[in-house]
C-alpha cells in the first residue's frame, strides 16, 4: 500500500490454498478506499467489514487484515513511531518463542526437539496425530502417548511441550487422548476439536490439560461465546485473519476472563512483526509462535528454502535470541521488506488441497 505522500506499508494475507480468491477480495476492497484518509484505520476497517452486507469468512477477513496491517505500517512511519505506541505503549521488552517440530508422521521427534533446544527455544509444538477416524484403533492413541513420553523423558519437566490436534481428532478420540496425556504436563492441547464444534469445548475442559484454540477464528464475535464458556486457557488469534486492532481487542477481552494469549503465526515476517506490535502492549501474552524452519515451508516445491529472512532487509531479522523475541521500536511494523524478493516469489507458492483419507476411503481432516 502506498500513501499520497510516498510512504509504503505492508500487510500479509494468508489462505494460500485460495490465493486467487484472496487477491480478488483485496482488489475489491481497495477500490472502496482509494483516496480515503489513511490515518482513519478504524473507520476504514468498519467500512470494509460492514459495507459489503455479507461479511466475515476467511477470504474477506484475511484480505481486510492485510490492508489494515499496511495502514498501521504507514501511520507509524508517518509519525515516526512503532505501532504499539498507538495501542497504549508497550508493557514488555520481549516474549518467549516456541517452534515447530512437525509430528504429522513422526519418527524422530526427540532429535528434532534437540535441534530446537540447541537453537535456544524453551518450548516446542508438534501435531499429535496423522489422520484419525471417528473411532480409531487404540494403537494410534498409544503411538501419540509414546512420542510425548519420549519427549518428556528426554527434555525434562520444565521444557514446554504443546500438542496440536489440528481439528483432526473427533470428539470420542479427543476425550480419550486428553485423558491419556494428562501425566505429561503439556503446555496446552491446541484445536482439540474442529472450530465448528466450539460447543464441545466445556466437555473437554474438565481435564487437567490447558486447551487452546482460535487460529481459524476471525474476530471478537468468534471469541465471545467461548470466553463466556470459560473452557479455554489460551486463545490463539492470528493477525493475518484478525488484523492488528482486532487482535488487540480480542486480547483485552481474554484478559477480562483471566485467559492468556499465544498468538498463532506460522506465517511470514509481516505477520510476525504485526503480531509483536500487539504483543508488546498486552500483559496476558505468554508465548509467541515462530516459523523458523517450519516443516511445511519446505515440503512445497514453490516455497522450498524460503524463510522469513528471505523477505527482509535491514538490521531487524525477527530471529529469537536465547528463545526470546524482542520488540522492535522502529517506526510502523518495524521491518524493511525486500520487495524484489517478494515479487520473485509471487505466484511461486503452490499448495494444493491436502487430501487425506481414512482406511475406509472417507476423507480425513488435515
Amino acid at each position: 500500500m502506498e500513501s499520497s505522500d510516498g510512504l509504503v506499508g505492508w500487510g500479509e494475507a494468508i489462505i494460500p490454498k485460495r490465493v486467487q480468491a484472496v487477491r480478488g477480495a483485496i482488489a475489491d476492497m481497495a477500490e472502496n478506499i482509494v483516496g480515503q484518509p489513511i490515518n482513519a484505520i478504524e473507520e476504514i476497517w468498519q467500512r470494509l467489514f460492514r459495507g459489503a452486507f455479507f461479511r466475515r469468512g476467511p477470504i474477506m477477513m484475511t484480505a481486510l487484515a492485510a490492508i489494515e496491517q499496511a495502514l498501521w505500517d504507514v501511520k507509524g512511519q508517518r509519525y515516526g513511531l512503532p505501532v504499539y505506541e498507538f495501542l497504549g505503549g508497550r508493557v514488555r521488552e520481549s516474549i518467549r518463542a516456541y517452534a515447530w517440530i512437525g509430528g504429522d508422521r513422526p519418527e524422530d521427534v526427540v532429535a528434532q526437539a534437540d535441534i530446537r533446544r540447541a537453537q535456544g527455544y524453551q518450548a516446542i509444538k508438534m501435531n499429535a496425530t496423522g489422520p484419525m477416524h471417528y473411532l480409531a484403533d487404540y494403537s494410534e492413541v498409544e503411538a501419540v502417548v509414546e512420542r510425548v513420553d519420549a519427549l518428556r523423558s528426554h527434555l525434562g519437566q520444565d521444557f514446554g511441550i504443546a500438542l496440536d490436534f489440528h481439528g483432526r481428532v473427533h470428539r470420542a478420540m479427543a476425550k480419550t487422548l486428553l485423558v491419556e496425556l494428562q501425566p505429561y504436563h503439556l503446555l496446552w492441547v491446541e484445536e482439540p476439536v474442529l472450530p465448528e464444534h466450539k460447543d464441545l469445548l466445556p466437555e473437554l475442559a474438565n481435564l487437567a490439560i490447558p486447551l487452546a484454540a482460535g487460529e481459524r477464528w476471525m474476530d471478537r464475535w468468534d471469541y465471545k461465546a467461548v470466553l463466556e464458556q470459560r473452557s479455554l486457557a489460551i486463545v490463539q488469534p492470528d493477525v493475518s485473519l484478525t488484523g492488528i486492532h482486532e487482535l488487540e481487542k480480542i486480547a483485552r477481552m481474554a484478559e477480562a476472563y483471566d485467559v492468556t494469549v499465544a498468538p498463532h503465526c506460522p506465517n511470514g515476517p509481516i505477520s510476525l512483526a504485526a503480531t509483536l506490535q500487539v504483543v508488546a502492549t498486552i500483559p496476558n501474552a505468554v508465548w509467541q509462535e515462530h516459523s523458523q524452519g517450519i516443516h511445511y515451508h519446505h515440503q512445497d516445491q514453490g516455497s522450498a528454502g524460503t524463510e522469513m529472512v528471505t523477505y527482509l532487509t535491514g538490521p531487524i531479522d525477527l530471529q529469537p535470541d536465547r528463545g526470546r523475541l524482542t520488540i522492535s521500536d522502529a517506526p510502523g511494523l518495524g521491518i524493511a521488506i525486500h520487495e524484489d524478493a517478494v515479487r520473485r516469489q509471487d505466484g511461486a507458492w503452490t499448495w494444493p488441497d491436502s487430501i487425506w483419507r481414512n482406511d475406509d476411503g472417507t476423507l480425513a481432516e488435515w
